[in-house]
């Protein structure tokens, strides 16, 4: 039997972004900017965290929204299916301290992601990074040990592991994005998606 080993992306591929969410709850249109918008992550991050301390937004408020957020239509029952019959581990560049409340409405598949610096106030004073280029070396761990990866994300940050993959799909992507990777087959829906990986397996 294949070892196989499905690789998702969470931000745009099963919940919403959170970073828009908020940003539409709090009516701060600059903290709308993701990675889409700003491929350097550690800029991206530092220039959030500098615009919650210009506003004095901590963890609590953006926690508050995150428990509003659910994951989108099909989402669940896309991942039940996936994980009936296959490994998956989703691999984000969000935060333990933001995901949680997620994982529980997706039914808690297995996450790899980073970690934010708080103070005791609830003010956001940094983040921590698991490893440089998380998706990516996460992949090539993942193969190191004997596993085949297959790779979905939609975002710049997610290229490298779908590039490094036996088998990588765009979903939800941008058109920048699809009309600079055309050799990437892209998807728009969970089904068109699932039989994709299908084929892969």
């Amino acid at each position: 039997m294949d070892m196989n080993i499905v690789c998702l992306d969470l931000e745009g591929v099963l919940v919403p972004e959170i970073w828009i969410a908020f940003a539409e709850e709090t009516g701060i249109p600059e903290l709308k900017r993701t990675t889409r918008d700003e491929p350097d992550y550690d800029k991206l991050m530092k220039y959030r965290i500098n615009i919650l301390k210009e506003h004095g937004l901590g963890l609590k408020e953006i926690q508050d929204t995150i428990a509003k957020i659910d994951p989108m239509p099909g989402a669940k029952e896309f991942l039940d299916e996936l994980r009936a019959m296959t490994q998956v581990i989703i691999i984000s560049d969000t935060f333990t301290q933001f995901a949680g409340p997620l994982m529980k409405k997706l039914g808690y598949p297995t996450i790899f992601c980073n970690s934010l610096e708080v103070a005791e106030d609830g003010e956001i004073t940094g983040f921590k990074m698991r490893i440089e280029n998380s998706k990516l070396t996460t992949v090539k761990a993942l193969q190191s040990i004997g596993y085949q990866t297959i790779a979905s994300g939609d975002s710049h940050n997610d290229l490298g592991m779908i590039k490094a993959s036996k088998a990588g799909f765009l979903f939800r992507s941008t058109e920048e994005i699809k009309k600079e990777y055309p050799e990437l087959p892209a998807f728009e829906t969970y089904d068109e998606l699932m039989d994709a990986i299908k084929k892969a397996l």
